[in-house]
């Protein structure tokens, strides 16, 4: 604006100046241009997208919102509900598997039982069966110890008899 006032009024050099300045103005400023393209791009954009982003958006905001106000809640009461049938099915299947646990516990304890009962039975009747067998043994090796006094007695008169014979 300052070049444009200095020179004089009527001076010969005004529409030299004049036409400089539209030249500048066409071919090295270029915002003019810029802002038009940018306001033809704008208006296309709008017109053919039709602000689809807006309406896009616009129904995002809704769809969360009524997600959030009626689904949301409907969800939790749902598994608030279902939560807590699971939960007594739960307790009742965990009651359950305690009590079978305790007869399974009970009959293993029986068994347990019944098998020290058997092994005691065994280790009484084996000590008899030992003791009877040293009973037995101990008769056995007195029949043996007079079976061989016998022989021993026969050995020697024969022995005895024998040494009659062998003089001749």
């Amino acid at each position: 604006d300052r070049r444009r006032d200095f020179p004089a009024a009527g001076s010969p050099i005004q529409p030299i100046i004049k036409d400089v300045g539209e030249v500048y103005s066409r071919l090295l400023d270029h915002r003019p241009v810029i802002q038009g393209e940018i306001r033809y791009f704008v208006k296309e954009f709008e017109e053919k997208r039709g602000l689809r982003e807006l309406r896009v958006l616009e129904n995002l905001k809704n769809t969360i919102f009524e997600t959030n106000e009626h689904v949301l809640p409907k969800c939790q009461q749902a598994m608030k509900d279902n939560l807590s049938e699971t939960f007594k099915r739960l307790q009742a299947a965990n009651a359950m598997i305690h009590r079978l646990q305790e007869r399974e516990y009970e009959a293993r304890k029986l068994q347990a039982d019944k098998v020290m009962a058997r092994e005691e039975k065994c280790v009484a009747h084996w000590e008899e069966f030992m003791k009877e067998q040293q009973s037995k043994r101990t008769e056995v090796d007195e029949e043996h110890r007079k079976a061989m006094e016998r022989l021993k007695e026969q050995y020697s008169e024969m022995e005895k008899e024998l040494a009659k014979y062998v003089s001749f």
